[in-house]
């Protein structure tokens, strides 16, 4: 019975996971391209909510955790934080880094259409294996280096120029904007890898409940963004408020941002059964309800799919992301380049998975 319930969990999962990760790229993409009246909302803002949510979820969660114990859970907070300056000080560098690429994901969707995005976001694989190997030490197999080199070949094609002799001044002003977000993907690929190492190696080093991380790395990532809306954004705060332009599609957007967390639950956390299956069915409800979503439910995701069916849900993510973008969006004009540099990456995903399912203690989350 208990197989049957984790084999069906695990392909239920599947489906969610690649709900998750179309939705999070789509709204985004729609909320920075849609034609409204009044001002749009800021995206720093988006940030520093998105972080307020997190550290929100993880203190349930960790209430949880002590069966919401108040007095457990102060004296652990008191040992673990309070205790323990230098430790948490560590986390000052990834938070500082994951506000940055939370920013720059932004500013790429806001210049890329959807496909094009998911296609070239996927070089966080490669940087992450890079950092890997220098900073933990990591070996990667042939097999794992080819798939890096397919990697960036299918990358290189998704980007290459196609000519059309129907060259206007908007499409002159496309590429420039194309251009913009391209390097605001790759600088977010390099920080993503940077960061997920970085953290991996905090964790390794030291012994302590990661709902108390996550809340100690929301807590700087919260003060890096609020710190980054009021120099960037500050004047239009303080006109028109916080919150301003924000709608429904925005809230979504938001919420869906707490998909970071995810990564660092995925890999680290080891649950049971039962835990598997509350945090599953707590993080479905508030998926329905449209209050979070994430984080929680791909924790449970990752631990009952394995590296193949995420090797699924990207390719899958990525072909719903190009025909939204084609027929509904109307943002995206396939080419044979770009569907032979999809068919390249996503074939480097397989690959690279595949070879990394042995070797589950050296995996290094990739955010």
């Amino acid at each position: 019975m208990g197989v049957l319930h984790s084999s069906s969990l695990k392909y239920m999962s599947l489906g969610v996971l690649v709900l998750q990760t179309t939705l999070l790229v789509l709204t985004m993409r729609y909320s920075r391209t849609l034609k409204e009246y009044g001002p749009r909302y800021l995206a720093s803002s988006a940030v520093v909510s998105a972080e307020v949510l997190k550290i929100f979820t993880c203190t349930l969660l960790f209430f949880k955790e002590k069966d919401f114990n108040l007095h457990a859970v102060k004296r652990l907070l008191n040992e673990e934080i309070l205790s323990k300056p230098m430790d948490t000080m560590k986390l000052i560098i990834p938070a500082g880094i994951y506000t940055l690429q939370n920013n720059l994901l932004y500013v790429a969707l806001s210049n890329l259409d959807a496909a094009t995005y998911q296609v070239t976001y996927q070089l966080k694989i490669l940087t992450t294996a890079l950092f890997s190997v220098f900073m933990l030490r990591k070996k990667l197999s042939l097999y794992q280096w080819l798939s890096l080199l397919l990697l960036m070949a299918g990358v290189t094609l998704v980007q290459w120029p196609t000519e059309s002799a129907d060259v206007s001044e908007h499409k002159i002003l496309s590429a420039g904007s194309q251009f913009v977000g391209l390097i605001a993907v790759l600088m977010a690929c390099v920080s993503s890898g940077f960061a997920g190492v970085y953290f991996e190696k905090i964790l390794k080093e030291t012994e302590q409940s990661l709902w108390v991380r996550n809340i100690q790395l929301g807590l700087f990532s919260f003060v890096f963004g609020l710190i980054g809306m009021m120099i960037y954004d500050g004047q239009r705060v303080i006109q028109s408020g916080m919150f301003q332009g924000y709608n429904a599609i925005t809230c979504v957007v938001v919420v869906l941002q707490v998909v970071s967390l995810c990564h660092y639950m995925s890999l680290h956390v080891k649950l049971s059964m039962k835990q598997s299956t509350f945090l599953f069915k707590f993080a479905f409800i508030l998926l329905v309800c449209l209050q979070a979503l994430g984080g929680l439910l791909v924790a449970v995701v990752i631990k009952y799919a394995d590296n193949i069916l995420k090797g699924f849900a990207t390719s899958l993510s990525i072909m719903v992301s190009t025909l939204i973008s084609y027929f509904l969006l109307k943002d995206f004009n396939p080419t044979g380049v770009f569907f032979l540099g999809a068919v390249l990456v996503i074939a480097a995903t397989f690959l690279y998975s595949y070879e990394c399912k042995p070797a589950s203690s050296s995996t290094t989350s990739v955010v």
